[in-house]
């Protein structure tokens, strides 16, 4: 990933806050065939091993646990609200109109190593969470014991558990840190006008750093 030094994105609790409040992430492996990349919900446990660990379940039916091996290099990429930046919103460009558009986003590469976890308890308990997690704030959260028994089983033998322990976590804030005060101040208000609230307050947050 090309990494500008200013937009390094190296605070450890907003690396955290990508990472759980999207945590629909790109797995990026590659085998025989080539890149392949998987869209999954990951738990993160920060806490595990030396920098961390992503747990995820894939379905039986892909074959992404079968042409991996365990050990094998993998990314997960994690993406944050992103959003268009006009010019119009820079003060100074109604000065000396020498601004362009661009596009501001906040991303988090995870590399680590996989392994591959074709085990029942395994994939019950990451179930368990993962819905005790997304479901926390439904009026009456679903649970795994509101479906009959014999059928959380049938579906519980119809994925494999993944697991992902860290390397490095790499972070990137694009949030226009190099632009003039006003000029980030005006980007916050147009983000906010057209609903992006999540970028706007993050935008908001890096100018205070």
């Amino acid at each position: 990933m090309y990494l500008p030094a200013h937009f390094a994105e190296q605070r450890s609790d907003e690396l955290l806050r990508i990472i759980t409040g999207h945590p629909l992430g790109m797995l990026v492996t590659h085998d025989a065939d080539g890149l392949d990349a998987n869209h999954l919900p990951f738990e993160f446990d920060p806490a595990a091993a030396g920098h961390g660990v992503l747990r995820a379940h894939v379905a039986r039916a892909n074959t992404v646990w079968q042409t991996q091996r365990d050990g094998n290099a993998v990314m997960v990429v994690f993406s944050a609200q992103e959003g268009y930046i006009s010019p119009n919103w820079y003060p100074s460009k109604h000065e000396h109109h020498r601004q362009v558009p661009t596009w501001n986003y906040q991303v988090v590469h995870v590399h680590g190593r996989l392994r591959i976890v074709d085990d029942e308890r395994f994939v019950r308990g990451l179930v368990a969470r993962l819905t005790r997690t997304h479901e926390a704030d439904q009026p009456r959260p679903w649970k795994m014991t509101d479906a009959p028994a014999d059928f959380i089983d049938q579906m519980l033998q119809a994925i494999v558990g993944i697991e992902i322990e860290i390397d490095r976590i790499e972070g990137k804030s694009k949030l226009g840190q190099h632009k003039d005060a006003r000029d980030r101040a005006g980007t916050v208000t147009g983000l906010r006008e057209r609903g992006k609230t999540e970028l706007a307050q993050a935008t908001e947050d890096a100018r205070k750093d």
